[in-house]
C-alpha cells in the first residue's frame, strides 16, 4: 500500500519500498507492486517519480 503524503496542498504518493513519490496513486501502486515483486526499480516507471 503506497503512503499518501500532503504538502504545499497538493497530494503525492510514496512507494513504501524504494520512497519514490509520485503525483498520481496509479503509478506509485504500480511502482510498490514491480518494487515488491522484484527487489528492484523500474526505469520506466521511476522516470514519472517527483522530488517534493
Amino acid at each position: 500500500m503506497v503512503e499518501e503524503i500532503e504538502k504545499n496542498d497538493k497530494k503525492y504518493y510514496k512507494c513504501e519500498s524504494c520512497g519514490f513519490f509520485y503525483e498520481g496513486k496509479e503509478i506509485a501502486e504500480k511502482c510498490q507492486a514491480w518494487c515488491d515483486e522484484h527487489h528492484s526499480c523500474s526505469l520506466e516507471i521511476t522516470k514519472h517519480a517527483v522530488k517534493i
